[in-house]
């Protein structure tokens, strides 16, 4: 039944007229999907728990800090299911990811900006591509987990209402280490300072993107770019989101050896992916980079690899347009790869160092 205002009441419909038009509410692909592995994880983890200490209240004084996509980040889901109204902003709009505690955000590393060009994407791509189909590392077995071990680092940025300014911040560098099934069903993450003490369960029924599955994925390039593309939608730019994809795959996974040749030879194929000559990763490793520009961010996100050997080191994602109201060359997200190995059990580690590639 419609409400019928009564005589000197505003009309809901006429003050909604005279409102801005509300903002696109879609989280790009990338972020609703970790939202939706996050919440599943949280659920089966914890159905039972309680929170015993509410949220830190915001600063009157600050907008909600607007975040840069990253690895997933859990930490958010208790807000997420409490408020599931404002489930965007518990994910990716706190001002920082860390809890009490955590270190303070310090002000975003600015790079000078190497141009990208295609003229030795293909020699890159295949040296890279070859270096990948030469992966050591054992194929796990269905009991056993794969360990990756990292550093990382996002960015987000802090607007403050009373100034009328903003000012990009990044956590510091922090270690990383998960635990993975190859069926993707079981996993555990460690990220001191940026999740609950001692860790929390990644547990999930949603699988994708896990050792099995990639493994099961076509080995020559032109058919999978079509399954990759089929995973994609008319939210944001395609291209880019297919290329997002890949680089999800082959970051904090382990990857089989001829999918993953197939993988970088697939991402070659993508429009827009060029050679960036010099890039560094977390570790501060310097490299070659297989990147591309996402058009509707300005951010460029750069796959780093090192020079000689080839091998995967890291990624890296450098504001290169002048969109989000960030400075061109800020650097937005790092990650390297220390180690990868394959263990006995969740929460082993590997009693030699792996090899990260």
């Amino acid at each position: 039944m419609k409400r019928t205002p009564r005589f000197g009441e505003p009309d809901p419909a006429e003050l909604a007229r005279l409102l801005p038009a509300p903002g696109d509410p879609e989280l790009p692909r990338d972020r609703h999907r970790r939202l939706e592995d996050a919440f599943m994880a949280h659920i089966q983890r914890d159905q039972s728990a309680t929170v015993t200490e509410p949220a830190p209240a915001p600063d009157k004084a600050s907008r909600p800090a607007r975040r840069r996509p990253r690895r997933p980040v859990l930490i958010g889901v208790p807000a997420v299911l409490a408020l599931a109204g404002v489930a965007v902003v518990a994910l990716t709009g706190t001002g920082g990811s860390g809890g009490p505690g955590a270190p303070a955000p310090v002000a975003a590393p600015v790079v000078r900006i190497q141009t990208g060009s295609t003229v030795a994407l293909a020699a890159t791509v295949e040296h890279i591509a070859d270096a990948a189909d030469r992966g050591a590392l054992p194929t796990p077995r269905p009991d056993q987990f794969i360990y990756v071990k990292s550093e990382v680092s996002s960015a987000y940025t802090d607007e403050n209402l009373d100034t009328d300014t903003s000012r990009t911040l990044v956590e510091p560098l922090h270690a990383r280490e998960v635990w993975l099934s190859p069926d993707g069903h079981k996993g555990w993450l460690e990220e001191p300072g940026y999740q609950p003490k001692g860790g929390i369960t990644l547990d999930s029924d949603i699988t994708r993107d896990s050792y099995d599955e990639t493994r099961a994925l076509p080995t020559e390039p032109g058919a999978l770019l079509k399954k990759i593309y089929a995973r994609t939608d008319n939210q944001t730019d395609r291209d880019q989101q297919a290329f997002d994809i890949i680089g999800d795959i082959v970051g904090e996974q382990l990857v089989s050896a001829r999918t993953a040749a197939a993988l970088y030879r697939a991402a070659a194929r993508i429009p827009g992916v060029v050679v960036v000559e010099h890039s560094q990763d977390a570790a501060g490793r310097d490299g070659i980079a297989l990147a591309r520009l996402d058009p509707g961010t300005g951010e460029r996100k750069e796959w780093i690899f090192d020079r000689h050997t080839f091998a995967y080191l890291g990624s890296r994602g450098v504001q290169v347009g002048t969109g989000q109201d960030i400075r061109p060359g800020t650097v937005t997200e790092r990650t390297a790869i220390l180690e990868r190995a394959v263990v006995g059990k969740e929460r082993q580690h590997p009693a030699t160092p792996g090899k990260a590639s």
